[in-house]
C-alpha cells in the first residue's frame, strides 16, 4: 500500500496512507545500508504488520520531484510564508530572504499577511504595493474574525505545502483553521518584546480537512517560527535574479549582466525611480547585495 510519511520520531514514521489511516512503520534495514533517510513528505510503499494496531514496515521510497535541507521535507509543492500587517511589526527583509531561498529551490510562494483586524488600510495598501510585482500570490486575512481564509484555502487544494514565518504571526491558529479538529498549540505574543513565543517544535505535515473523501488529500507542513535567515548558496553575482520584478526591465540595461547598483543607464534603477518597482523591494536588494558581497570578499581572504 502507498501513502505519505507524516511525521517521524525516534525512528517511527507515520504514514498517511491510501487507504485513509494512519500507520506507524519501521523503515527497512536496507534503507539504513544505503543511507538513505525516509524525510516528511516522502511517497513510500509500506506492508501492514497489524491492521488493528495500525503498524507496519516503510519497504521503499517512492522518486521524490525535490528535497528541501531546512525544514527536512521532500515533495512539496508550494510555500505559504506568514507574516502578521502589525503586532508584531513585519521584518519585510526577513520575508525577501523567505522569497529568495524558495525560489533558489524552485518553490511557488505564497505570501499571507494576517491579522488585518488589527491594521490600518494605509498598511496593507502600502505591503499590497511592495509585493504586488514579486511574482507570488499575495494574501490578506484575519483569522481572529475569519476573513480571507477561503482564497487561501483554495490555494492549499490538492498540494503539498510548507508553512513558515516568524512566531507569534498566527500560524498555528490560521492552520487549526483547516484542521478537521484545531488541535495546534496556539501561543502568545510577549508584550515585553513584542515577539512570538515559539508554539511549533517540531516538523509534521498536516493532514487538511476534505470536503470530499475520495479528493486529492491537502498536506501542511508546520514548521518552527523563524527570526532570522542566512541566504546560504546563493552568491552574489545570482541574487539579482531572485527579485522578479526586475526581469522585466533588465535587457533593457546599457551593460549586459548589470546587478543594478552603480551602473549607468541602468533599467531597473530607471523603474524604481518612476515608481515602477517598489523602493523598499529595491533598498532590501541593495541591503542583501551589499551583504554577500562583503561575505564573498571574507572567503577570499581567508
Amino acid at each position: 500500500m502507498q501513502g505519505k510519511i507524516i511525521r517521524g520520531v525516534g525512528g517511527f514514521y507515520y504514514v498517511h496512507a491510501a487507504d485513509g489511516e494512519i500507520y506507524e512503520c519501521r523503515a527497512k534495514g536496507i534503507f539504513r545500508k544505503e543511507k538513505v533517510k525516509p524525510l516528511v513528505g516522502d511517497n513510500v510503499e509500506i506492508s501492514v504488520l497489524d491492521a488493528a494496531s495500525k503498524t507496519g514496515n516503510v519497504d521503499q521510497l517512492l522518486p521524490r520531484r525535490n528535497a528541501l535541507i531546512r525544514p527536512a521535507a521532500a515533495n512539496v509543492d508550494q510555500a505559504m510564508v506568514v507574516f502578521a500587517v502589525t503586532h508584531p511589526q513585519p521584518n519585510l527583509n526577513l520575508l525577501d530572504r523567505f522569497l529568495i531561498l524558495m525560489n533558489h529551490q524552485d518553490i511557488p510562494v505564497i505570501v499571507c499577511f494576517n491579522k488585518t483586524d488589527l491594521a490600518a488600510e494605509e498598511q496593507m495598501r502600502q505591503l499590497e504595493e511592495i509585493y504586488r510585482g514579486c511574482g507570488c500570490e499575495v494574501c490578506f486575512v484575519s483569522v481572529e474574525k475569519g476573513e480571507g481564509l477561503a482564497r487561501v484555502r483554495s490555494l492549499l487544494d490538492a498540494k503539498t505545502t510548507v508553512l513558515a514565518g516568524p512566531s507569534g504571526v498566527g500560524k498555528s491558529s490560521l492552520t487549526n483553521c483547516f484542521l478537521p479538529e484545531g488541535r495546534m498549540e496556539v501561543g502568545e505574543i510577549s508584550r515585553k518584546i513584542d515577539r512570538g513565543k515559539h508554539t511549533t517544535r517540531h516538523t509534521e505535515l498536516l493532514v487538511l480537512r476534505q470536503k470530499d473523501p475520495f479528493e486529492t488529500p491537502s498536506y501542511l507542513l508546520d514548521t518552527p517560527g523563524f527570526s532570522s535567515l542566512y541566504l546560504q548558496d546563493i552568491e552574489y553575482e545570482e541574487l539579482k535574479d531572485y527579485f522578479y520584478e526586475f526581469g522585466n526591465y533588465e535587457t533593457d540595461c546599457r551593460f549586459q549582466g548589470c546587478m543594478h547598483l552603480r551602473e549607468p543607464d541602468c533599467a531597473v534603477k530607471e523603474a524604481v525611480e518612476r515608481g515602477e518597482i517598489h523602493r523598499a523591494r529595491y533598498q532590501s536588494y541593495e541591503l542583501l547585495a551589499r551583504e554577500l558581497k562583503n561575505r564573498k570578499k571574507i572567503y577570499r581572504t581567508s
